[in-house]
């Protein structure tokens, strides 16, 4: 490992600046609106749904964040230097959707058939899992969890911004096979219980890895659109090239693929073994028009975004890659509701997507960007004294 580095890049692009304040005011309002306005459209049982499909949205950005960076410090990655900050205040945020998850508690008797009286139809084991106590301690854990380890990379992050420590990275290093390993743990059983849970009676193995595939994919494609805009207004210029974007773009192409490949895997293997308890799941969305939605899914998340970034030279275009970003996370949401939306209390058998979606997603995702504005206006928006920031601003793809 090289020693710390002084800074080679002016100072000026790498802060957020005074208008920092301005956009996260501005966040607040527009995610407080949203959500307000969702819960006035419709009855609570539609909104609180929605909200769901919205928070796992948001979620999915934090944690595909959260083990980025743990990715880069267990093998010790330096292309990734100088767009990991970003990934390190999007874990951050975390803290503030620990607590929009209170609505989720609030709502779950609308919600999860499991959670209201009499409601235990299924085995005592089950039952005792699924009790909405041990639910809660269950989240309690994975949110503190989570906390814990953004801040622990956040802090000697920042701190090595400050001193320059390389000890603070092989701190960092060493720690992240456990951070690994209880990342897994707590991504797993938070997805079982807040989406796969909405049909108590059906199982997949496979789920906690389906939601940690979009997870992932859903973050390329949000840190992508970061860059993006933060280049347009002037920071980053010197920090992040073509060469970042190159790899960024090679990252999300990778993350379609993966989440293609999981979502076949489940079908298959549900489809193949032909068990009715499984396989209500999918019949259920292969009608009333939820069919439409899949074969969306099919085209639009997979083989659109697919094609396009196939060829090496759309993954160095920037502004090809902020709009399959968009298009990806577009995508994504759909796929959450996909999977919300037809079962549970309340579950639809004919599709529907409307407005109410849109804002508790938007809603939402403004209050997580809130959340990283307020933490990014008070850092330098690249480890700007970690040992292998030189390898990261000489790096290019061969």
């Amino acid at each position: 490992m090289t020693t710390a580095t002084t800074d080679p890049i002016p100072a000026e692009a790498l802060k957020l600046g005074s208008g920092a304040q301005k956009y996260m005011l501005g966040f607040l309002v527009l995610g407080a609106g949203a959500l307000g306005v969702a819960a006035l459209l419709v009855p609570f049982e539609h909104f609180i749904r929605s909200y769901v499909t919205g928070f796992a949205f948001a979620l999915s950005l934090s944690l595909g964040a959260l083990f980025f960076v743990i990715l880069q410090h267990l093998t010790r990655s330096g292309w990734s230097v100088t767009v990991r900050r970003l990934a390190e205040v999007m874990a951050g945020a975390v803290l503030p959707l620990a607590l929009l998850y209170i609505p989720v508690i609030l709502g779950m008797q609308a919600l999860y058939p499991w959670a209201g009286e009499g409601s235990g139809d299924f085995s005592a084991g089950k039952q005792a899992w699924l009790s909405p106590t041990f639910v809660i301690v269950r989240a309690g854990i994975c949110f503190g969890t989570w906390i814990l380890l953004s801040r622990f990379y956040l802090r000697n992050s920042t701190r090595q911004d400050e001193s320059g420590d390389v000890d603070l990275s092989r701190r960092m290093q060493k720690f992240s096979p456990v951070a690994m390993i209880l990342y897994a743990i707590t991504v797993t059983l938070f997805s079982f219980d807040l989406l796969m849970s909405l049909d108590p009676h059906w199982f997949s193995t496979i789920y906690g890895v389906y939601y940690f595939s979009g997870a992932l994919l859903s973050f390329f494609a949000f840190v992508i659109l970061m860059v993006f805009f933060l280049k347009r207004s002037g920071r980053l210029a010197h920090a992040v090239t073509v060469e970042h974007y190159h790899d960024l773009g090679k990252q999300l192409f990778g993350y379609i693929v993966f989440w293609a490949y999981i979502a076949f895997s489940q079908y298959m293997l549900i489809w193949y073994a032909n068990i009715p308890e499984e396989t209500q799941w999918y019949l259920l969305r292969q009608q009333g028009g939820w069919e439409d939605f899949g074969m969306l899914l099919l085209i639009g998340h997979f083989l659109l975004p697919f094609l396009i970034l196939l060829p090496r030279g759309m993954k160095r275009k920037p502004g090809v890659l902020a709009a399959i970003s968009f298009w990806v996370l577009l995508m994504h949401m759909i796929d959450l509701h996909w999977l919300i939306a037809p079962v549970g209390h309340g579950g639809a058998s004919h599709a529907y997507f409307g407005l109410t979606e849109i804002l508790c997603v938007a809603g939402l995702t403004a209050l997580f960007l809130a959340a990283i504005v307020f933490k990014l206006s008070g850092v330098s928006l690249i480890p700007s004294k970690d040992p292998r920031l030189p390898e990261s601003l000489a790096f290019t793809n061969h």
